[in-house]
Order: C-alpha cells, then sequence, then structure tokens
C-alpha cells in the first residue's frame, strides 16, 4: 500500500486544522482566546510540517532500496533542488521559509501570555530549530518517502520560524494574549 502526494498532505492538514479548532475551543475558558488560538495554531503548524515534509510528494513512489538512499545530507548550500522543485510559482527554498514561518508567529504568541514568555519564546525558536533538524534527519534514514536530507532546507526553515517570531512580537501589542491572564491564575 502506498500514500502520498498533495491530496494526501491537504486532507492531512484539513483534519489537523478541526482538531486544532476543538482544541483552541476546549482551552478557550482557561486561558483566552488569543493563547488557546495560539497553542493549537503551534500543533497545527507543526504538523502541517510533518505532512508536507514526511509525505511522499507522490502515490506512486515504491520503496527505494536502502543501498541506494544517500549515507549523509547535503552540504551543497542552495542547491539545484532549490530551482528545480516549484508550487504556485514558489522555488523550494522559499516554500521552506515560508512553512516555518507560522509556527514562529504562533510560538511567540502563545508564549507572549506569560513573562516567562521572554526564555520560552527563544527556547521555543531553538525546538523548532530542531524539529526542522529532526525532520532532515528523518527524511536521511527513511529512504521509503523518496527525500532527501539538505543543509539549504535546515537553513531556510530556521529563518522561516525567525521571520515567524519576528511577526509575532509585531502581533503582541495588538493580540495581547496576556489581557486574560485573571482567567488562568
Amino acid at each position: 500500500m502506498t500514500i502520498g502526494g498533495t491530496g494526501v498532505m491537504v486532507l492531512g492538514a484539513l483534519v489537523a486544522g478541526g482538531l486544532a479548532v476543538l482544541l483552541a475551543l476546549a482551552l478557550r475558558a482557561r486561558f483566552g482566546a488569543a493563547t488557546s488560538s495560539a497553542v493549537a495554531g503551534l500543533l497545527w503548524s507543526l504538523t502541517a510540517i510533518a505532512l508536507v515534509t514526511l509525505v511522499p510528494t507522490r502515490p506512486d513512489v515504491g520503496v527505494v532500496p536502502a543501498e541506494t538512499r544517500s549515507e549523509s545530507c547535503s552540504w551543497d548550500y542552495g542547491g539545484p533542488s532549490g530551482t528545480t522543485f516549484e508550487v504556485l510559482g514558489l522555488d523550494q527554498r522559499t516554500l521552506n521559509v515560508l512553512l516555518f514561518v507560522p509556527a514562529g508567529v504562533f510560538l511567540v504568541l502563545a508564549a507572549g501570555r506569560w513573562w516567562s514568555g521572554l526564555v520560552l519564546a527563544p527556547v521555543g525558536l531553538a525546538l523548532l530549530a530542531a524539529y526542522s533538524l529532526g525532520i532532515e534527519l528523518t527524511q536521511l534514514q527513511l529512504a521509503r518517502i523518496d527525500r532527501a536530507c539538505d543543509v539549504t532546507d535546515l537553513v531556510d526553515n530556521i529563518l522561516g520560524a525567525g521571520i515567524g517570531a519576528a511577526i509575532g512580537a509585531a502581533l503582541l501589542p495588538v493580540v495581547r494574549p496576556w489581557r486574560d491572564r485573571r482567567t488562568a491564575e
């Protein structure tokens, strides 16, 4: 049985989105709308990232023999695949950056509820970087999904998380997740 392709990714993201909405509704009474939405959005974005990066790009990939898979990650920064893969007119590098932007935004908005968010947000960014590294290493080990481990992807993902964190920081005064603090404390 083979599973893959854009349809599987989109369906998975929609199901995860529905579950995220239910989670946000369940957390709302305790943490307020802003924080519950940010936490649910962060979990949804992490799930969407996993779907986009770990589901085979097409259902007919079949089996890639372990003997023919790469033994190491590509260190060719900005390598050839960045220009050969496009979706909606965007190249792979731009897509890798954009993929992690929502996670960075939601992370900062979720952490922004508490004063400890000043520590939580940088730690969370480090964890997003580790998540990206984990994905790249998983792609290296799972020859069957026909994906490639690439340092360029890692750098682009971290850049996207950082851009998202900056956007989240800019949104904090507007969203003000701390205003519902009294309901949780």
